[in-house]
């Protein structure tokens, strides 16, 4: 399956809360990483980072709007995924609350369904939920595979970091041209 990370207006998008430039820039690359994956007859999924606005008054530990500011509130345009993405009836989209797609939400029990091991993994940003999404996977024993050429980052060397890590630890890193369907 491909797993598009978090390929929101509030990261991608100029007029976002949190955009970066190479963020945008990866919005193409995993766009047509979709599309090859529909030909494929592959699975797709889609992840959405959203807040609402009273997610960390006091009550978590970490606190992601003292870190980003407040950003990808639940409800507006900034929350959701940029248009170049357009999920399908059967393509699952999950509304995640944290760096990980994992995290309380129905990922892992629609890659079990749907006999899914192996996860293209690609979109924003790097060294943080794509990251921490990939790391997850790999420990549930499905084989996370980052694509390179699809990441967004703010800085480069947050975009090594991520894929040094993770091909290292968990998973392994690749290019959209090494995957079999693209």
């Amino acid at each position: 399956a491909v797993v598009v990370v978090d390929v929101q207006n509030g990261f991608c998008h100029p007029d976002g809360s949190l955009y970066a430039p190479e963020s945008e820039a990866a919005v193409e690359p995993c766009a047509a990483t979709v599309e090859e994956a529909r030909e494929a007859g592959a699975s797709v999924a889609f992840t959405r980072d959203v807040h609402p606005p009273e997610q960390f008054d006091g009550n978590h530990y970490y606190d992601e709007f003292d870190r980003w500011g407040e950003h990808v509130l639940e409800g507006t345009w900034d929350a959701e995924l940029v248009e170049e993405l357009d999920p399908r009836d059967d393509e699952l989209v999950v509304e995640k609350h944290t760096y990980d797609a994992f995290h309380r939400t129905e990922l892992e029990g629609w890659l079990e369904a749907h006999g899914i091991d192996d996860l293209l993994i690609c979109g924003t940003l790097a060294n943080v939920c794509v990251l921490h999404t990939a790391g997850s996977a790999g420990l549930r024993d499905y084989r996370p595979v980052l694509l390179k050429d699809a990441v967004g980052y703010i800085e480069a060397e947050h975009r090594e970091y991520a894929l040094e890590h993770a091909d290292w630890l968990f998973g392994e890193v690749g290019s959209r041209e090494d995957v079999g369907f693209v």
